[in-house]
């Protein structure tokens, strides 16, 4: 059975702990990163549950981190389940390429962290991903199967990708619009996967809400391009290392709903940057479903079955006090 791992904070000082039944037991060795407790903490982290003893504390007590620590490598999958590719006017079916990009590590932030708003951003939107957190050093191709999952992928998180729509389409560059510090937020848990659990990241629900309203819903079983052939095919370009993140792309449900002709105008080359601002703030403003300041945004990732529980993470989005050039 897997398990619960928490990084938080308690009188200034960063821990990490094992989660059962709404407490932490906490771990008596410290580690610097998600890499450092990877390559040392687990086994302290397995004993800790078999044994039961140590310091145990509320989660209400302490202040939950971002299990994913600084610094790392934060690699997306972008359009990587057809009800998203629809609604951003593309074509719905699994397409000849899968989609990378990157987000900056500086978007890291916890999984209860308010979300700001850079004054100048008016489509804020959400993206609900399971994260795969890396647990080996690939420094050359390898050949990823589900059979051997196991030994690339030491566990589980969510992060919600929030983007700024109207950067990241007229401007079209995806890495700026989506790295906006506290961006990215990631936990409450890093879910520990046993071996014989693997398969379950084919089989997991998540799900979005807004102020309540559920407006992202899908399963993972939706996923056009799967783990084993995205890290696969990741080894062949470039390093990855232990504690790393690959987020696996959004479902249907966001706020863009784009159709292909306005999609096209935004990627044309031959249409000028004002016009694509116009274009996109117009088509989009008014269709009541992006991030407005106050809203609360609440996931969740877990399997049918409750046995892999990746937590909630709930932010409110709140306004820059100072805007942002």
């Amino acid at each position: 059975m897997g398990i619960q791992i928490v990084r938080f904070e308690k009188e200034k000082k960063e821990q990490w702990g094992v989660v059962s039944n709404n407490r932490i037991s906490v771990l008596r060795d410290r580690y610097s990163s998600l890499a450092h407790f990877l390559e040392e903490g687990v086994e302290e982290a397995r004993k800790l549950i078999d044994q039961g003893k140590g310091e145990s504390l509320s989660l209400n007590e302490v202040t939950i981190l971002s299990p994913v620590t600084k610094p790392a490598r934060i690699v997306c999958q972008g359009a990587n389940y057809s009800s998203h590719r629809a609604e951003s006017g593309m074509e719905a079916a699994r397409p000849p390429y899968n989609m990378f990009f990157s987000k900056a590590d500086s978007t890291l932030c916890g999984p209860y962290t308010e979300i700001i708003r850079p004054s100048h951003v008016k489509l804020l939107d959400y993206e609900i991903e399971l994260g795969l957190v890396i647990g080996t050093e690939i420094s050359s191709s390898v050949e990823v199967t589900d059979e051997n999952l196991h030994q690339y992928i030491a566990g589980l998180v969510i992060m919600d990708d929030v983007s700024a729509r109207d950067v990241q389409l007229s401007e079209g560059q995806w890495l700026k619009g989506k790295s906006y510090r506290t961006f990215g937020p990631t936990g409450p848990f890093l879910y520990l996967l046993d071996k014989e659990e693997v398969p379950l990241i084919h089989d997991l629900e998540l799900n979005l809400w807004v102020n309540d309203e559920l407006r992202q819903s899908a399963n993972t079983n939706q996923l056009l391009y799967k783990p084993a052939e995205t890290l696969t095919e990741l080894s062949e370009i470039m390093n990855l290392s232990k504690g790393d993140l690959v987020i696996t792309g959004t479902t249907g449900g966001v706020a863009l709903s784009l159709t292909p002709e306005i999609l096209g105008q935004l990627s044309s080359h031959l249409v000028p940057y004002a016009e694509k601002v116009d274009l996109l703030v117009e088509s989009q403003i008014n269709n009541g479903k992006y991030l407005n300041d106050g809203d609360v945004i609440r996931c969740q990732i877990k399997s049918k079955d409750g046995k892999i529980d990746l937590g909630e993470q709930v932010n409110k989005v709140v306004s820059s006090k100072v805007a942002i050039s």
